[in-house]
């Protein structure tokens, strides 16, 4: 049975399609679409809804009131299909929302689509003066340089990040953690921003910080927890990472300053971002302006859902084009952002992903863009349309997440063992595929999927699914010394990979969910990282930092085209197949050693190697790792050890 909502939605979407198929193109405006302008003595507002009859402008004093202290109504702009006010006088610190009629119904009041200010918990939008939001020192906050080559992902989620009384954070939970130098574990060792440094990674993904629903931002005495994967107002961070979520100009502030101290630290930031869906349809400013137009509907007015969370965006329309493209461009100009990566972006289209890329490097040529290749469930749009891992070689400067790697090294998700890292045979081929960065290769008999491995994001765990020790404590009957090896081994996978390196927030401590895969309503109990497992697991941390010191000392890890990886690229042949070993080859002028040589033994015994006859630096071997040189090798074979990685320099 439809309901009476779904039935007037679909009433709506039916009369937008008949109008768009009829040829009465609704009209977009040209501009960059402003919601909200304040310009001290005067503030303009504005809502698109181009097949509304009505529409009202309702301004309170604060984002709780019952009533409106002033109703204005607006006036329709055709040519835009922008309903408009502009209230002449000064209203900073006022809240705002916008109510439409559509079919003779007034719908309820939202913030907008395009809220960059909201209240507490985002209800309503907020006048800003946007020059006090910028701390000290702003105009002067500049990205680092980064080279494609030392590019390392690092995801992190603010609250397990900094909540766990271990921390040493100040401001455990918020903004500002990543703000404060000098934070110790109990025994003295670094944590937080400190501790980044330290493990040599050069990009922090911060899981979703825009404003999201579900954590009652009244109520953060509550325990609450959420990934933010539901998201309200695309284009305002969230307010419970805040010290003060009512105040609208203390969470940017505060957002600002994160960065600002995330830069001057030598990191860039990539932002995770959640266009394919929002939360509860009804709830959101596109249904409350332009019922249908924002979603992929069905005739009877129900949503398609690749998302599997209730609906999927329609990245196809004109005007949401617009406002993704947008949306992205606000955040690195007003933010400073470098980077982004799409939840389920196979859900938007190629093209739509295609001209973001091409707006976004026109701002910075250095972006970043990656994202995952697949949706929840099959989306409205033919597999031909969209943005699949298979269809990345049709995507310009945009990568993918890779399963290919992920699941041969640890195994597929729901499987019962964990795969090359544990001796299971039948993952030769994509761990091969994964060093050549997905790109095609004469050795490698896995189809490829990019046109450059800077499109490919070799990893082996992140917040979805176990994390790896989980993963491996399911999967393995292995000591925890054994486990930790595979660990090493995992990671030397990803870290000597072409493509980009990307590892999850605490696998570097081995940090454990107590086996909770879709963790992203547990408590502080499943989710933060406990810094003590720092002092016991420093070996495995001084591995990860050595295995970054190693990548940044040697480009020849990174080529960075695909001719190059052809070219110099060279799989040794092993009859094991639990073994792969590579050679990068003729890197004079690359890198500072003449050649590159990597052996990964996921099998239970030592393996004899070929290599060429040469003058070797051990740089990491049978579990150790030191960018400067374990000891020097001449010869023309090698032993790699079980469940080990071995990497030489040809100097």
């Amino acid at each position: 049975m439809i309901s009476m909502r779904n039935f007037l939605m679909g009433t709506m979407a039916a009369a937008l399609m008949v109008s768009c198929a009829s040829g009465e193109a609704l009209n977009v405006p040209k501009a960059t679409y402003e919601e909200c302008v304040y310009s001290g003595d005067r503030t303009e507002f504005a809502v698109w809804a181009p097949t509304a009859e009505a529409a009202q402008l309702r301004l309170y004093r604060s984002a709780s009131d019952e009533s409106a202290f002033q109703i204005v109504n607006m006036k329709l702009s055709k040519k835009e299909g922008l309903w408009k006010a502009t209230v002449k006088e000064d209203l900073k610190g006022v809240f705002y929302t916008f109510q439409v009629q559509q079919n003779g119904q007034w719908l309820p009041e939202t913030a907008g689509i395009s809220a960059k200010a909201v209240g507490v918990n985002g209800w309503r939008g907020a006048v800003v003066d946007w020059d006090e939001t910028d701390p000290e020192g702003w105009a002067e906050d500049r990205s680092p340089e980064i080279r494609p080559s030392d590019i390392i992902v690092y995801e992190m989620h603010h609250r397990d990040f900094s909540i766990h009384e271990t921390s040493g954070v100040i401001n455990k939970g918020k903004y500002l953690a990543l703000t404060e130098e000098g934070t110790k574990n109990p025994d003295g060792l670094a944590t937080g921003i400190d501790h980044l440094k330290e493990i040599g990674v050069t990009y922090v993904q911060l899981l979703p910080s825009t404003d999201y629903i579900t954590v009652d931002e009244t109520r953060l005495d509550t325990p609450q927890y959420n990934w933010g994967y539901d998201p309200f107002n695309y284009n305002a961070v969230e307010g419970s990472y805040s010290t003060d979520p009512y105040n609208p100009v203390t969470r940017i502030k505060e957002f600002k300053q994160m960065i600002q101290a995330l830069h001057k630290a030598g990191f860039r930031v990539i932002l995770d971002v959640v266009y394919n869906h929002t939360t509860d349809a009804s709830k959101t400013g596109f249904e409350r302006t332009m019922p249908g137009y924002f979603y992929r509907m069905r005739p009877d007015g129900t949503f398609f859902d690749g998302s599997g969370c209730g609906n999927e965006t329609a990245s196809e329309q004109e005007m949401f084009r617009k406002y993704i493209i947008e949306s992205l461009e606000w955040w690195m100009k007003e933010y400073h952002i470098d980077g982004f990566r799409f939840d389920l972006m196979a859900i938007h289209d190629i093209d739509t992903m295609n001209e973001i890329s091409e707006r976004l490097h026109a701002i910075d040529p250095a972006v970043v863009i990656y994202g995952e290749g697949w949706a929840a469930q099959s989306p409205a749009l033919p597999a031909e349309q969209i943005a699949l891992k298979v269809n990345t070689h049709m995507l310009n400067k945009v990568g993918a997440f890779s399963d290919n790697i992920r699941d041969a090294v640890r195994g597929p998700l729901g499987c019962e063992n964990a795969g090359f890292m544990d001796g299971v045979a039948g993952n030769k081929e994509n761990v091969q595929f994964g060093i050549a960065g997905g790109v095609e290769h004469p050795q490698v008999t896995v189809e490829p999927w990019t046109n450059n491995p800077l499109q490919h994001v070799s990893y082996v765990s992140c917040h979805d699914d176990h994390c790896l020790r989980d993963r491996l404590e399911e999967a393995t009957k292995a000591s925890e010394k054994e486990r930790l090896n595979m660990v090493k081994l995992a990671q030397t996978a990803v870290y000597t990979s072409q493509g980009i390196p990307f590892i999850f927030t605490g696998e570097e401590l081995y940090r454990h969910k107590q086996g909770v895969k879709n963790s992203y309503c547990s408590p502080d109990s499943i989710n933060a990282i406990d810094w003590t497992y720092k002092t016991k697991y420093n070996d495995l941390v001084r591995y990860y930092a050595e295995l970054a010191a190693i990548r940044h000392a040697h480009p020849g890890f990174c080529l960075g085209d695909a001719a190059l990886v052809r070219e110099k690229l060279e799989f040794i042949d092993v009859d094991d197949p639990c073994v792969v070993a590579f050679r990068i080859n003729g890197l004079e002028g690359i890198d500072s050693a003449k050649s590159l040589t990597v052996l990964l033994n996921g099998s239970k015994k030592p393996v004899a190697v070929s290599i060429p006859e040469g003058q070797y630096v051990v740089l990491a071997q049978n579990g150790q790792a030191d960018a400067d040189g374990l000891s020097a090798y001449t010869g023309n074979a090698i032993i790699a050890g079980s469940t080990s990685a071995t990497i030489l320099a040809e100097m």
